[in-house]
């Protein structure tokens, strides 16, 4: 059965502004859904100015620096209602918030986030980079399995009666020296990487808007603006 769903692109926004967005778009799906009407399923493409978000089942104590030096780097702190550790959001990262009704698409919890994964993969190696999952860990990595870990998509979802929001960050151009400032998800021992440092130059950030949409077309159906 084709869904209805409809692509946003916010551009840049700040954190708190898209967090409430997905907060009441949550809301509408979930009383559509409950009235038994015709579900309009969001489709949220932003990119953040700088942000360190941490996850309900966090670690504060994975934030290296304090709001002296987050000052200095003209980056929030804020504590979310996703899944996961700590991540970070800045310019050059396009990070991606599907508001499903994953019922609507036979899914549970776990089978989306491995489509998100799957989609992420997909993309990049439309790029030319093999990527994998990583056992233990969600999100999309390099060499998972060799000595050189390298995490280049985070993923943390929250689900309310099966409709989801948050998602995925995918690093493309991102200035990965905000990530030296946490253990990213948590990890002490594994770094954080982009499509840019993997490919050796900057990409542009609307061809891979362009190929993340094809590729959630091809999982979900065609989504409208």
């Amino acid at each position: 059965m084709a869904q209805n769903i409809k692509w946003i692109d916010l551009q840049q926004k700040g954190y708190k502004e898209v967090w409430e967005l997905q907060e009441k778009l949550l809301e509408e799906v979930k009383s559509r859904k409950q009235n038994k009407e015709d579900i309009q399923h969001y489709l949220l493409f932003v990119e953040h100015p700088p942000v360190y978000t941490l996850g309900k089942s966090g670690d504060a104590a994975n934030m290296l620096i304090n709001t002296i030096e987050l000052s200095r780097k003209q980056a929030e702190f804020i504590k979310v209602d996703r899944g996961g550790d700590i991540t970070f959001h800045g310019p050059g990262q396009l990070v991606v918030y599907p508001i499903f009704d994953l019922e609507s698409f036979g899914l549970g919890v776990k089978d989306y986030v491995e489509q998100l994964e799957e989609i992420v993969l997909r993309v990049l190696l439309s790029y030319g980079i093999q990527a994998e999952r990583m056992d233990g860990a969600t999100g999309v990595w390099i060499e998972s399995t060799q000595s050189n870990p390298r995490k280049i998509c985070a993923i943390g979802v929250k689900c309310s009666r099966y409709v989801s929001m948050h998602g995925f960050a995918l690093n493309v151009n991102t200035d990965l020296s905000y990530f030296k400032s946490i253990n990213p998800c948590g990890f002490v021992d594994k770094e954080v990487t982009s499509i840019q440092k993997e490919l050796g130059s900057e990409v542009d950030m609307q061809g891979v808007k362009d190929e993340v949409l094809k590729q959630f077309n091809a999982f979900f159906g065609e989504a409208s603006l």
